[in-house]
This record gives structure tokens, C-alpha cells and sequence, in this order.
């Protein structure tokens, strides 16, 4: 079982996936993601020009609870969508 940095608290791994269509949300993802840097393990980016937009996709091994707050405040910025993916492993 995965166990956070502090060994109390049960981790899973998740991925977030991250679209961003405004890019004036950048600074704003990025000091979200910088807030929670303890529990990312990796993160890739693809701008896709052609649409205009950029996507993330962050991995994770957090509690349930981190994940989602990561997730739901990515979700609530203007122009960004979030969804996380929680491995079935606890």
C-alpha cells in the first residue's frame, strides 16, 4: 500500500488530465501544481497549437482527498478543465 511522505496516510497513484484553453491560466495552473509539488511524481505538457490549447497530464501518488482538491481547483479555473483517474491499487 502506498503511504504519503509523512507514512501515515494510505496514497494511491492518479493521473490528472489537464486541458487549458486560455493560456492567461497558465501562471494559475502552475502555482497550483507548485502547491502540491510533494506528491507529483511527473507531469508532460503538449501545446497543440493548431487548437490552441495545452495538455497536461500530472501523476500523482496522494491521498484521495489531495488528488481531488488538486483536481477540483484546477477544474474551477476560468478556461482550464481537469478530470482525475485514480488507479484501482490502493
Amino acid at each position: 500500500m502506498g503511504e504519503d511522505r509523512a507514512g501515515m496516510e494510505e496514497t494511491r497513484i492518479a493521473v490528472v488530465g489537464i486541458i487549458v484553453e486560455r493560456l492567461d491560466a497558465a501562471a494559475a495552473v502552475n502555482e497550483i501544481l507548485h502547491q502540491y509539488s510533494k506528491y507529483i511524481i511527473g507531469r508532460m505538457g503538449l501545446p497543440y497549437r493548431e487548437r490552441q490549447v495545452n495538455i497536461i497530464s500530472v501523476v500523482l501518488d496522494a491521498p484521495a482527498d489531495v488528488t481531488s482538491a488538486v483536481s477540483g481547483k484546477l477544474g474551477r479555473l476560468p478556461g482550464v478543465s481537469s478530470k482525475a483517474l485514480y488507479s484501482k491499487q490502493k
